[in-house]
C-alpha cells in the first residue's frame, strides 16, 4: 500500500514538473517576441528595401495609407502596434483554433503521445526561428508555435487526471504560476538576448538575424521540456476513461453549444470576456508607460518584472492558502472588481506610486480569476470530457489574445488612454454578470464539511 501511495505521489509530481514547463514555454513563446517587435519591424523593414520590398514594407504602407498618426504623434508608431499585434494575435488565433483539437485527441489517445508531438513541434518552431533570415520564416515558425501551443489545454487536463476533487484549484494553481513565471521572463529574455546581435549580411531566406539567440534560448528551454517529458512523463488517462472523441474536431467557437453543462459554457464565456479586456489592457501598457512617464527598457522591464512576480505570489501563496475557505466563484468573482478598480486608476494620469499599485492590483486580479475559473471548469466537466472542456476554455482566452491588443491599441491610439481604459473596466461587468450564474460544484459542500 504505501509503495503504491508513493509511486502515485512520484507520479503527480512528474505530471506537477512536466505541465508546469510545458505552460511556461507556451508562455514564454507567446510573450518573448514584445520587446522586439519595435526592432524587429525596423529589421525586416531595412533588409527588404534592400530588396526591393516585401510584406513588411507592403504592410506598413498599407497602414500609413489609412492616415493613423496616433493621439500622440512623437514616440509612438501606429504600426509598429499593429505590426506586433498582428504577430500575437496570429499565434493566439492558432492556439485558439488548435486547443480544442489536441484535447480532445487527447482524450481519445492520452495524454502523453499529444504532449510529445506538441513539443516537438514548439522545438521545430524555436528552430526556424533561430534562421529566420527572410520575413516569412518568422511567420512560418510562429505558425508552427501557435499550433504547438494548442496543447495547454491537454496539460491542463493532466493536472485534473492526477488532482481529486477537493485539491483540483491548488493544482490548477501550478498553471497560473507558470503563466506568470513565462509572463516574467518571456519579455526579459527577448529584451536581453536582442543586445547580441548575430545578423549576418546575408540576402538569403535562412541565416542568422538579431534575434537569433532569443530563438536559440527559447529552443534549449523547450528541447529540455520535451526530454523531461519524454524520460519522466507517465500516461495520467487511463484506457477505460478515454472517450471516443470526434472524427473532424472544429474550432472551439463552433463547439461551445456541445458542450453539455451550462456552468461551463457560462466559465468559458466569463474567461472569455475578462481575457478580451486583460489583455487589451495588457498590451498597451508599455505605451501607457512611455506616454506618461517617458519609461526607457530598463523601466518597462522592472514593470513587467512586478507584474509577473506579483502573479507568481498571488497564485503561489494567497490562492493555493485561501481558495478552500473562499470558494472558486467567490474568489473568481474578486478577482474581476480587482481588475475593475486597476483599470479605472489605470485610465487617469496619477503619480508613479499609484501606477504601480494599479499594476499590483491588475495582477492580483488575474492570479484570482485564472486558475479559479479553471478550476471551476474541470470541476463541472465529467472525467471523459476534461480534455475537451478544458480545451474550450483555453481557447476561449487564446481568441480573447487575439482579439485584446488589436481592439485596445486602436482604442488607445485613436482615443486615447483614458478611454481606452475606461472602456476595460467597464467591459468587465460583462463576465461579472455571467459568472454570478454559476452555481457551486457538486461535492464542494461535503468537501467544505470533512
Amino acid at each position: 500500500m504505501s509503495e503504491t501511495t508513493s509511486l502515485s505521489d512520484k507520479q503527480k509530481r512528474a505530471t506537477f514538473g512536466v505541465v508546469f514547463l510545458t505552460i511556461f514555454m507556451d508562455m514564454v513563446g507567446f510573450s518573448v517576441i514584445f520587446p522586439l517587435f519595435p526592432s524587429m519591424l525596423d529589421h525586416y523593414l531595412t533588409r527588404e528595401a534592400s530588396m526591393g520590398g516585401g510584406l513588411v514594407t507592403s504592410f506598413v504602407e498599407i497602414v500609413k495609407g489609412y492616415g493613423f498618426e496616433g493621439v500622440d504623434g512623437e514616440g509612438f508608431r501606429l504600426e509598429t502596434v499593429i505590426f506586433g499585434g498582428a504577430l500575437g494575435s496570429l499565434y493566439a488565433i492558432l492556439q485558439f483554433v488548435f486547443a480544442p483539437i489536441w484535447g480532445r485527441f487527447s482524450d481519445r489517445v492520452g495524454r502523453r503521445p499529444v504532449l510529445l508531438l506538441t513539443l516537438g513541434g514548439t522545438c521545430f518552431g524555436y528552430g526556424l526561428w533561430i534562421f529566420a533570415g527572410s520575413f516569412w520564416i518568422l511567420v512560418l515558425s510562429r505558425v508552427i508555435g501557435g499550433i504547438a501551443s494548442g496543447n495547454l489545454s491537454v496539460a491542463t487536463a493532466s493536472i485534473a487526471d492526477v488532482t481529486s476533487r477537493k485539491d483540483r484549484s491548488k493544482g490548477m494553481a501550478i498553471v497560473g504560476i507558470a503563466f506568470g513565471l513565462g509572463f516574467v521572463l518571456g519579455p526579459a529574455l527577448g529584451g536581453y538576448a536582442s543586445s547580441w546581435d548575430w545578423s549576418t549580411n546575408s540576402d538569403s531566406a535562412l541565416a542568422l538575424t538579431p534575434f537569433s539567440l532569443a530563438a536559440l534560448i527559447s529552443f534549449c528551454l523547450a528541447f529540455v521540456n520535451w526530454t523531461w517529458l519524454a524520460m519522466r512523463f507517465r500516461e495520467t488517462l487511463p484506457v477505460d476513461k478515454r472517450g471516443e472523441g470526434d472524427e473532424q474536431p472544429r474550432p472551439a467557437i463552433f463547439q461551445i453549444k456541445r458542450v453539455a453543462n451550462p456552468a461551463v459554457r457560462r466559465t468559458c464565456l466569463s474567461y472569455l470576456c475578462y481575457m478580451i479586456s486583460f489583455s487589451g489592457m495588457e498590451f498597451t501598457l508599455t505605451f501607457l508607460a512611455v506616454e506618461r512617464y517617458l519609461y526607457e527598457p530598463r523601466d518597462i522591464t522592472s514593470m513587467f518584472l512586478l507584474i509577473g512576480f506579483t502573479l507568481i505570489f498571488a497564485q503561489g501563496f494567497f490562492v493555493r492558502r485561501f481558495v478552500g475557505k473562499i470558494g472558486e466563484k467567490n474568489m473568481a468573482l474578486q478577482g474581476i472588481f480587482l481588475g475593475f478598480f486597476a483599470f479605472i486608476l489605470l485610465a487617469f494620469p496619477t503619480s508613479e506610486t499609484w501606477f504601480f499599485f494599479a499594476l499590483f492590483l491588475m495582477s492580483c486580479g488575474v492570479a484570482f480569476i485564472s486558475p479559479t475559473l479553471t478550476a471551476l471548469t474541470s470541476l463541472h466537466s465529467s472525467e471523459k470530457d476534461q480534455g475537451f472542456n478544458l480545451g474550450i476554455f483555453r481557447s476561449s482566452g487564446s481568441i480573447a489574445r487575439a482579439c485584446g491588443p488589436m481592439l485596445a491599441g486602436l482604442a488607445y491610439f485613436l482615443f486615447g488612454s483614458t478611454f481606452a481604459y475606461t472602456t476595460g473596466a467597464f467591459l468587465l461587468l460583462i463576465p461579472f454578470l455571467i459568472l454570478l450564474k454559476v452555481p457551486k460544484p457538486a461535492g464542494d459542500e461535503s468537501a467544505e464539511e470533512s
